[in-house]
């Protein structure tokens, strides 16, 4: 357990309504805390909210935010949303208040093992992973983080046996204080939320941050092959690297078809590579994090094996959906950056129809010109970066504007044949047009649920044509 932290009494400040926020004011509230909450939308947006909080006792403040409140307060708790540039909230710092993330202010409460997960790509299907492995070996694993659950929304579940598996974004990071993993895994470092960090060093400097309270008793799981990520690599934990590519000193790594994880000079195979179920590469090196991070928590081998054997990976990730009229669908939205669409392209052979668009995060991407014009047939663009996109993919691929998704998706369905593959990797944030990555994930996935429906209505008025079938 973190350093504690005494709520009753305190005037705490919580920063936006959306569902960490929520889940804050809450948790405050129950342990006796003078609780504000302020957020920038008027009540009409955040009325179910609203209503929770005032029938916790919490003070609301909707609609604007005062910088009268922010000086007024013990502890600010801002969402991952807000900038920590944010004026009030410097404001609050420079009078000696302090400013926590929502993972901060749930560290001092845990209880158990903590194993974080952070990094640009591969976050989710890590951190699900290992908590996939730990239940597999019995142990009382708790997932929570960027995910979707917060973490104070499982402080009660821990125990002194117990271990939560963390996923952190950059934003989570940027604010905190004592935060201290057992275990903590940077997965890699690509450009990524540059329009929230005012260059690529800073935000890695924020993902760096997850190791910042480790001790000599700590271990820090690192990827080898990703020269951004080694170079953040800490100096007071235990370094334990992961490599697709060379035999670390310490670490996970392929050896033949084995995994293999060393330490001290002494190898141990943990499982075998055609355990591994997930599609692509980048997928082998999540594999070698979690089966770290695993081992390094005390999983036996065997139940790491057995743990990534029956992992059936996460929904948004490289999907598959249906496939219609010998079409593979597969819906890959949580590629909100290029690397990660870059990663979704190498998952396959070729013959790609993907559709790319959505909200731009100044990303760069003209480095997707080579593996679209080596693995795809066309490219559907969508959202507000559409304009963009297919300036910087000029001359590679054919591009069709589609605008929406639906229209994308029946575009590429009307070009598809079979064999082919429409894709979903946007390598863009959702929220031109939708609430959430995962809520323009499900919108795919229904509208090619109507597509097979409307194929298997096609194929069932031509078997019951008698002029058909000759």
């Amino acid at each position: 357990m973190g350093p504690g932290i005494e709520l009753a009494g305190k005037r705490v400040l919580v920063v936006g309504l959306a569902r960490t926020g929520l889940a804050t004011a809450l948790f405050c509230a129950a342990r006796g805390a003078r609780v504000t909450a302020t957020e920038a939308r008027p009540e009409a947006g955040v009325a179910e909210a609203a209503a929770k909080l005032r029938a916790a006792g919490c003070t609301l403040e909707l609609g604007t935010h005062c910088e009268e409140t922010f000086l007024a307060q013990d502890l600010i708790v801002p969402s991952p949303g807000v900038a920590p540039e944010m004026v009030y909230l410097a404001a609050a710092r420079a009078k000696g208040i302090p400013v926590w993330s929502e993972v901060e202010l749930a560290s001092r409460f845990l209880k158990g093992q903590l194993i974080g997960v952070t990094g640009s790509n591969g976050k989710t299907t890590t951190a699900s992973l290992i908590a996939h492995i730990l239940k597999t070996a019995h142990f009382p694993a708790l997932l929570a983080g960027n995910i979707g659950t917060p973490l104070v929304a499982r402080v009660e579940d821990t125990s002194d046996r117990s271990v939560s598996i963390v996923e952190l974004s950059s934003f989570q990071l940027e604010t905190i204080a004592a935060f201290r993993p057992h275990v903590a895994v940077l997965l890699n470092v690509t450009p990524d939320h540059l329009d929230r960090h005012p260059s690529l060093q800073a935000y890695g400097r924020a993902k760096a941050r997850i190791f910042e309270n480790q001790t000599e008793e700590d271990a820090a799981v690192v990827n080898a092959d990703d020269a951004l990520a080694a170079g953040y690599a800490p100096s007071r934990p235990q370094v334990f690297w992961f490599s697709r590519a060379k035999r670390p000193a310490q670490g996970a790594f392929l050896r033949g078809q084995a995994v293999a994880f060393r330490r001290e000079g002494e190898e141990i195979v943990l499982l075998q590579r055609e355990a591994i179920g997930l599609r692509g590469e980048h997928n082998v090196e999540n594999v070698l994090a979690a089966a770290a991070a695993s081992f390094l928590a005390g999983v036996r081998p065997g139940d790491i094996a057995e743990g990534v054997r029956t992992f059936a990976g996460v929904e948004h990730r490289l999907e598959f959906v249906a496939e219609v009229r010998g079409v593979s669908y597969y819906n890959d939205s949580k590629a909100t950056n290029v690397d990660a669409a870059l990663k979704a392209l190498d998952a396959f052979p070729g013959r790609v129809l993907v559709i790319l668009g959505g909200k731009d995060k100044g990303s760069d991407y003209s480095l997707l010109q080579e593996p679209l014009r080596e693995k795809a047939l066309a490219a559907f663009l969508i959202g507000e970066a559409a304009q963009k996109i297919e300036k910087q993919v000029a001359g590679s691929v054919p591009t069709v504007w589609a605008a929406t998704l639906e229209r994308a998706l029946e575009l590429a369905a009307e070009r598809a044949r079979p064999g082919d593959t429409v894709l979903l990797a946007p390598a863009c944030a959702s929220f031109d047009q939708f609430e959430s990555y995962e809520h323009r994930g499900r919108v795919f996935k229904l509208l090619v649920r109507q597509l097979e429906e409307k194929a298997a209505c096609a194929a069932g008025r031509g078997s019951n044509d008698p002029a058909g079938g000759e």
